[in-house]
């Protein structure tokens, strides 16, 4: 039985399939269009997923959308009449696309399936809806390798809800309680992403990788004017600070007085300010969670909790609940955004409205394949793809591959990395990276500015052999999905010496942390990801290769993209990205490719033009 699950129209839109309740494929739709979290309807990845199922539209079994825009349209309405006659203008703006589109979102969805499927909307029969918020839940639990679990979904907001907690057994959801909008600790965040400069829904990674440069000096003035947190997690917000609920701007002007002054313009300089209030709403952001969390451990009495929804992407506090041990163990949905509600919504289907058991199988990490669940590409059709590209390339065989990628790596050149299926959610997991030796203390500012094209405070994340990964960082668990930040061990830190007096802000880059500094942050904190050799194969055998020739079991992994733009998806994306940058080396699945031995590109235009730069 065939359930392609889908997920669209608002925030990074994505199509999955599950067969018989195994994931067999899943996209998202910025991957094909080139447009970095497409929010329309997934036309390209529901076309891939099927042919890679096998399958036309016809054969499915249901079709599931992650969300009730009713319920959605509903709070909309009820919440614009509630603060009337404030927010007239935005509201005057979104009804008539309301009207006219999304009160009719069944029928738009049949005609935007029908040209998938190539006919009549009338024939699209089996279309079912869940809850957002039923979609992230069992998004979570139901790939985990938990047979009991708390589950804890913290997002911006579904049709109502914003958090909610979940008693997951076997292959039932239950939820237990919620807090609904406009109370929202994901909506926070994005205010404070947005008045420090940021693009929300994309700039909250900067905004946690810019905390560790500032002070927490802010906390007590968030939590006096901005949220009332009680000790059960549950919280209210002062709505007086806040535009989202009416305007169109996520802060009002209250909240500028009361933090000193307007919000920061994109692409200015990032000052003192800015990193206190990163530093500050994170340490608002993990109390949050940690209170919650001790609340359903207490209440549900489960040892296992499972995490989904945006606030899920927090590793750092992440990290911080795994250290605190309220739960036993954690698992969290590696595309813990919206586009993972895609996944969630065919499985929930398929367990909770089917009633169908669990393929609990304890041979494998979870059910989530390693989140490599996107196209791949043989060494066959890389060479014919080159070829129409007269790209200069090499073919060798794996095991002399490895050994010489590990030996150009140690010289400190960047690598782009291309090979397996591509991954699923916003992190590169090996399958599409960029790589490089975590050794070098010059490699994070030139992958940062002269591969990424990026601010240069972005902290880059170490792939580590799992059964290494005790031996660098004050972490015992496995971590796949680079979801987890941990302090580096104390034996590899290189502590702060005189040259670091008087040294503020984003001036701390300058000085090693450690023995792995590209991927030390300034907190000597790093978001790990354990690399095994059950869902990873050849990654595994490159980072051996590599802890063979230097002694270390680590690499610099980012995602295989400049800033702007997604990750890469085809051969032809990858080798367009290695040509636009100061990549050394591409190597796709066997192939190898040197920069310097390549034909200069026809195109002299400045191609970052064409990228939406947040």
């Amino acid at each position: 039985m065939k359930i392609l699950g889908i997920s669209a129209f608002y925030h990074d839109s994505a199509a999955a399939i599950i067969d018989h309740g195994e994931v067999v494929a899943a996209a998202q739709e910025e991957r094909f269009s080139r447009k970095k979290q497409d929010p329309r309807f997934p036309h390209n990845a529901i076309t891939w997923c099927l042919a890679e199922a096998g399958i036309e539209l016809a054969d499915l079994d249901a079709i599931v959308f992650y969300d009730k825009p009713l319920m959605k349209f509903q709070r909309l309405v009820k919440t614009y009449l509630s603060h009337a006659p404030s927010g007239l203008q935005s509201f005057m703006a979104a009804m008539p696309v309301w009207l006219k589109d999304k009160i009719h979102f069944k029928r738009m969805l049949r005609e935007n399936l029908a040209l998938v499927g190539n006919c009549e909307p009338g024939q699209i029969r089996n279309l079912k809806f869940a809850g957002h918020h039923e979609s992230h839940a069992a998004s979570a639990f139901f790939p985990s390798p938990f047979e009991r679990a708390a589950v804890i979904c913290i997002d911006g907001v579904g049709e109502w809800a914003t958090t909610s907690i979940w008693r997951g057994e076997g292959a039932r959801l239950t939820p237990e309680y919620e807090i609904d909008f406009p109370h929202s600790l994901g909506l926070l965040y994005a205010a404070f992403t947005a008045y420090t400069g940021f693009k929300v829904n994309s700039g909250e990674y900067k905004l946690m990788g810019l905390a560790p440069y500032g002070e927490p000096r802010y906390v007590d003035l968030i939590k006096e004017h901005l949220i009332d947190i009680r000790e059960d997690g549950s919280f209210r917000l002062d709505m007086s600070y806040f535009g989202y609920t009416t305007g169109l701007t996520m802060t009002s002007e209250k909240f500028d007085a009361l933090f000193g002054g307007p919000p920061r313009t994109a692409e200015s300089e990032i000052t003192q300010r800015e990193m206190d209030l990163a530093a500050s709403i994170q340490v608002v952001t993990e109390e949050v969670v940690l209170k919650l969390a001790a609340h359903a451990r207490k209440t549900l009495g489960l040892e296992n909790v499972c995490l989904a929804g945006g606030v899920a992407l927090n590793c750092v506090s992440n990290g911080r609940l795994l250290r605190e041990g309220i739960f036993s163990d954690m698992w969290i949905q590696p595309a813990a955004g919206d586009a993972g509600g895609a996944i969630g919504a065919a499985l929930a289907y398929w367990h909770t409205a089917l009633g169908k058991p669990r393929n609990m199988d304890s041979t494998r990490m979870d059910a989530m394949q390693g989140s490599y669940l996107g196209p791949r590409f043989s060494n066959d059709d890389i060479c014919q793809r080159l070829d129409a590209l007269d790209a200069v390339y090499e073919k060798v065989d794996d095991s002399e591959l490895m050994s010489r990628l590990a030996h150009i790596l140690e010289k400190e050149n960047v690598v782009g990395w291309f090979q397996g299926r591509m991954e699923f959610g916003p992190r590169a997991l090996g399958g599409r990276s960029i790589i490089g030796d975590p050794r070098s203390k010059a490699m994070q500012s030139v992958m940062n500015l002269k591969i990424k094209y990026r601010e240069s405070f972005r902290p880059f994340a170490p792939a580590i052999l799992a059964e290494h990964v005790s031996e660098w960082f004050e972490h015992d668990n496995i971590s796949p999905y680079m979801l987890i930040v941990a302090p580096v061990k104390e034996s590899i830190r290189r502590q702060a010496g005189p040259e670091t007096e008087g040294l503020f802000g984003i001036d701390k880059l300058k000085v090693p942390r450690s023995s792995i500094p590209a991927v030390t942050h300034v907190d000597y904190s790093a978001r790990i990801q354990t690399v095994h050799e059950q869902t990873n194969p050849r990654f595994h055998q490159l980072l051996n290769a590599f802890n063979q020739l230097t002694g270390c079991p680590i690499l610099v992994n980012t995602s295989f993209n400049v800033r702007g733009e997604p990750i890469v998806c085809t051969p032809e994306d990858a080798y367009r990205c290695f040509m636009r940058t100061e990549m050394d080396y591409l190597v796709l699945e066997n192939i190898i490719l040197e920069k310097k031995k390549q034909p200069e590109p026809e195109d002299d235009d400045d191609w970052r033009e064409e990228f939406e730069l947040d």
